[in-house]
């Protein structure tokens, strides 16, 4: 058994960040597939799991037992601290963490996930509930890319799990909706982000949450 479990799969983007972290870390861990296009996470197993309903689930496989986190930002700052890689370092680092996580789960993965749903998944079209979140994740970009100015990194001088929660959603630009010729910034970031050693994509760390003829359970 590898130290960590990660319920997920790679169309999340919440599923993303802590697969990312997990890699980056160089941790053992195994993903283990959620069906979520065919209701998994509404079902009472799940919910046992999460009462949430939602990915992803880490749970890791201590000596003194098995420790389940959810929820992306709490994943992301357990794994930091149990690894002492992609924390902050101080006080202030700390509070500056923290509200880029908040910031990312109100503003920038709050609307980018129920945007690409709506957008690629649902297959709605220009309807006013995606104008609406379009509209709130263009001007979500626009902060980070400001805040971005003149510096590589979003809460420090080196990278933090803050900009591991923020780009969760943004390697799928196309299916979104959006480009970032209007947020250089952004582009240049997530750039060096995928320089990082030991950086993947989503689709090879996870398996699809839909079904498919490759996905395993």
């Amino acid at each position: 058994m590898t130290e960590f479990t990660l319920h997920c799969f790679h169309e999340s983007g919440n599923a993303y960040k802590a697969a990312l972290m997990l890699q980056l870390c160089r941790a053992g861990w195994t993903p283990k597939r959620v069906a979520f296009f065919t209701g998994e996470t509404r079902g009472p197993e799940f919910r046992g799991l999460n009462v949430m309903g939602e990915v992803p689930v880490l749970t890791h496989h201590r000596p003194d037992g098995d420790f389940t986190v959810t929820q992306s930002g709490a994943i992301l700052t357990y794994l930091a601290r149990h690894f002492g890689k992609f924390g902050p370092e101080t006080e202030a680092e700390e509070f500056e963490v923290m509200r880029w996580l908040l910031f990312d789960s109100q503003k920038v993965s709050g609307y980018a996930g129920p945007l690409r749903f709506l957008r690629f998944f649902m297959k709605k079209g220009e309807t006013e509930d995606v104008q609406f979140l379009h509209g709130r994740v263009t001007s979500a970009l626009k902060i980070v890319n400001a805040a971005l100015e003149n510096r590589e990194w979003i809460a420090a001088d080196r990278p933090t799990i803050a900009d591991f929660a923020l780009c969760g959603y943004l390697f799928w630009p196309d299916e979104i909706g959006t480009t970032f010729d209007e947020r250089p910034n952004v582009a240049a970031w997530l750039n060096r982000i995928r320089a990082l050693p030991g950086f993947e994509l989503p689709e090879a760390l996870m398996p699809s949450g839909q079904e498919t003829k490759t996905a395993t359970a």
